[in-house]
């Protein structure tokens, strides 16, 4: 064999050992650092032992002796399954994640650490009740046990080089925290556009876009409310505006973090229990927000029955956040009540350190910030605070403005949910939600004596009644601004309703009366509470399985208007010659069946034809704004829809866009945008179904750096999933149910309990993925865990 062909016999020998050697090397790493799924684990800080049983999807049944033990097997538990995703979630509370990421990172910490979540969830720490501390603490201890007993650390700390930090007990605070800028802050923003449009735009206008509700609306207590009139043409003519201010770039987006809610009374079930479903929708990740958990423990209560309180617990915090304990059931969707103010701050002109507050003149307090980065130098942040909170934005007139915003308070995180737990029934469950640490939230619950009832959980700001919440304000008066809490007695409250249901979607459940109290923070369009609350309405009688039906009802009723719509629009196109597109979108039309399922074009087309007209009317007052901020960008305006559909019916020429010269011109423009759009894609209009639109984008958060074939490894499949946005069936491709849930408290063995992206967060675990398949599909799979695949029994060391 000549000497060139052996020498490239070795190196190809060497190159395939050295791979190998690396793989394995690689897969031991990653092996290292599976969580332990059975024998014994002898550990310190136990009080007693604890069982710990996992079924075949890998949910989670904890068997403690006490209270405190549990809470530290929970945290081993979530430490083991979740680490990663805990840490992230505490790091984006407060502002730390470029200590992983580096400088990708640094504008989403210096968005966080001017709230200085970290130093206030201390501060909170110290102040809530013994029980509450001794709970986290046990928690903290439990996690990092959890983490200490890994082989390896978690293998996206391997991926980026870095190492996990120890858990704090401030940490699980800060998970409350990460919730209230996933569920509040957008609202904030609004409320700065909203400004700049009530400065320059007549106020007929302003309120014809901003109105809090409509036909569409569904509440649980009063009517419906009245768009008001658009403005006449002596107050705004859109016609007269140049069309170069036109940009049409509204961010169109009909998600929306929230939740679907509703429940009936015993006297609508075969035995007398009250009846709850719940499905939360939330960005979508793998693994999964939230993770399945049974908790059995002894009743503090002596002579009582166990503790068995089973649902979703947050992966962070040692606590049940939504599900029943044999005597309750609760849930909760976003309330979308207004809880963060902007206040205008007077800085003394002689000396800009300090500002005109409550008292007079007080000093502007500056903390300083420092943002670790890796591998590049630490970052300094100046934050000036001011008595309602910091200064981190300026009005239209560049006055500066602080935050007032509930988060931000000193009440804002505490444990008492946990309370929940012990519970027997709805009237103590609503006493507790009153008192809750959380954002604000609608909490529905039931009890087995067929009782059901609805309120806000959380905090509610008590106002004063001589400024609009909705817009900046001067709150150095006295008696201006925040004056403190909602009394339990202020707050909305439905018991038992004549009508034996409640439902909760996002939009506005209370009337136009409470709205001084509860604010308006960007109430969703009615349109999928009202499909719910009309569903049930349809039914006397209701099993779990009638629950999930509504959960999964896919039906277009919102947008069966858009569609006569666009055949109308199709039908004056006289040209079908020059203009061969009609056929095509009439031809896509003939598929309508009135759903959002996966093989329908013409959902597909009416969507984003709804879309497109939308985005061209907007554009027009936008740019009625944009003569005054060239910049300016529409805020998302929720109930838009009402304003939309009036002008389109009323059609008056004064509030056209300046580029048409008919309300049938812009209609059948936006119909030929949308066609070539899609002809321009392989297969032409009829290859674009929804299904190849709304595919299941559900990632790992590490695999967007990864080789798409690690990447796909890690994600779940691309299912084309059936759903949308106003219907109840929420669904796009990474936003959607993180859960659904139906139970009766006391017949938890005949709920149901599915959730996408799985229980565990490591790629070898055989719950990697657990249930995903079940979700997508939208088969049931049961509320309580199921007989045991794995046990592992954690042991006090002294023992």
């Amino acid at each position: 064999m000549p000497f060139t062909v052996r020498l490239f016999c070795r190196f190809l020998t060497t190159t395939l050992c050295l791979c190998f050697t690396l793989a394995v090397i690689a897969w031991l790493l990653l092996r290292g650092s599976l969580p332990q799924y059975h024998g014994e684990a002898r550990l310190a800080g136990l009080v007693a032992p604890v069982t710990i049983e996992r079924d075949t999807l890998g949910s989670v049944t904890l068997q403690a002796k006490n209270r405190l033990d549990l809470a530290y097997a929970l945290g081993y538990v979530h430490a083991q399954e979740r680490f990663f995703e805990m840490d992230l979630m505490r790091r984006r509370a407060a502002g730390e994640l470029a200590e992983i990421f580096g400088a990708a990172a640094i504008s989403t910490d210096r968005n966080a650490r001017k709230y200085r979540m970290r130093a206030r969830s201390n501060a909170m720490l110290s102040q809530l009740p013994l029980e509450q501390r001794q709970l986290l603490n046990a928690y903290r201890d439990g996690v990092n046990q959890g983490l200490e007993a890994l082989t390896t650390r978690p293998f996206p700390y391997l991926l980026t080089f870095t190492q996990p930090h120890l858990w704090r007990t401030e940490d699980s605070l800060l998970i409350v925290m990460s919730m209230y800028l996933t569920l509040n802050e957008s609202s904030k923003d609004r409320e700065l556009a909203f400004s700049v449009m009530h400065e320059t735009l007549p106020k007929t206008a302003y309120d014809f876009l901003t109105a809090s509700g409509g036909s569409w609306d569904a509440p649980l207590i009063g009517a419906s409310m009245d768009w008001p009139p658009p403005p006449a043409v002596d107050e705004l003519n859109l016609q007269k505006l140049d069309p170069g201010l036109l940009r049409h770039d509204y961010e169109y987006s009909d998600n929306m973090p929230g939740s679907n809610s509703f429940a009936v009374t015993g006297a609508l079930t075969n035995d007398g229990v009250a009846l709850v479903a719940n499905d939360m929708h939330l960005e979508l990740h793998v693994p999964n927000l939230w993770f399945h958990t049974r908790m059995i423990y002894p009743s503090p209560n002596p002579g009582s029955r166990d503790i068995d309180v089973s649902g979703a617990s947050l992966p962070g915090t040692p606590i049940i956040v939504a599900g029943a304990n044999r005597h309750i059931a609760w849930s909760f969707t976003n309330s979308y009540g207004d809880f963060a103010d902007w206040v205008r701050i007077t800085l003394d002109p002689q000396n800009t350190s300090r500002y005109l507050g409550p008292t007079g003149w007080q000093s502007v307090t500056t903390y300083h910030e420092t943002i670790r980065v890796r591998g590049r130098q630490d970052e300094t942040l100046l934050v000036d605070e001011t008595h309602w909170g910091p200064i981190i934005a300026t009005d239209h007139d560049n006055t500066p403005l602080a935050l007032a915003w509930t988060a931000l308070q000193s009440n804002a995180a505490n444990l008492e949910l946990f309370k929940l737990e012990q519970t027997e029934t709805t009237n103590d469950a609503i006493t507790i939600a009153h008192n809750s640490g959380i954002p604000a939230q609608n909490f529905i619950v039931g009890d087995k004596n067929g009782n059901i009832s609805w309120t806000i959980a959380g905090h509610i700001p008590l106002r004063t009644n001589n400024y609009d919440p909705q817009l900046p304000a001067d709150w150095h008066s006295p008696n201006t601004g925040w004056i403190g809490w909602l009394e339990a007695s202020q707050y909305p409250l439905l018991l038992n309703p004549s009508s034996q249901r409640l439902w909760t979607a996002n939009t506005r459940t209370a009337p136009d009366q409470l709205l001084d109290r509860l604010g308006d923070g960007g109430y969703d369009l009615g349109a999928r509470a009202k499909q719910i609350r009309d569903s049930l309405f349809d039914r006397d009688q209701f099993t779990p399985s009638d629950m999930l039906a509504i959960q999964l009802d896919h039906r277009a009723l919102f947008l069966a208007r858009w569609h006569k719509l666009l055949q109308a629009s199709l039908s004056q196109v006289q040209d079908t010659t020059n203009m061969p597109w009609r056929k095509e979108m009439q031809q896509a039309l003939k598929d309508w069946n009135g759903t959002a399922s996966t093989d329908s074009v013409a959902y597909r087309v009416v969507r984003a034809y709804r879309q497109e007209i939308t985005k061209s009317i907007l554009d027009g007052f936008a740019a009625a704004v944009r003569r005054h901020q060239s910049d300016f960008k529409l805020p998302k305006l929720s109930q838009a829809e009402h304003a939309i559909w009036h002008l389109i019916e009323q059609r008056p020429q004064h509030l056209l866009p300046p580029n048409y010269r008919s309300w049938e011109d812009l209609l059948i423009a936006g119909a030929k945008q949308v066609a070539e759009i899609m002809q321009k894609q392989p297969g032409g209009i009829a290859a674009r179904n929804w299904g190849e639109y709304n595919s299941a984008r559900i990632n790992h958060p590490i695999s967007r750096v990864l080789p798409s074939f690690l990447a796909n490894w890690l994600n779940m499949p691309a299912d084309a999933l059936p759903g949308d946005s106003n219907m109840p069936r929420v669904q796009s491709p990474n936003f959607g149910a993180s859960l659904r849930f139906a139970v009766a408290p006391g017949n938890e063995e005949n709920g149901y309990y599915d959730m996408p992206g799985g229980q565990s967060g490591h790629p070898l675990s055989p719950y990697y993925g657990s249930g995903h398949h079940d979700w997508v599909t939208g088969k049931p799979t049961p509320f309580l865990p199921g007989a045991p695949e794995n046990v592992l029994r954690l042991i006090p060391s002294e023992q």
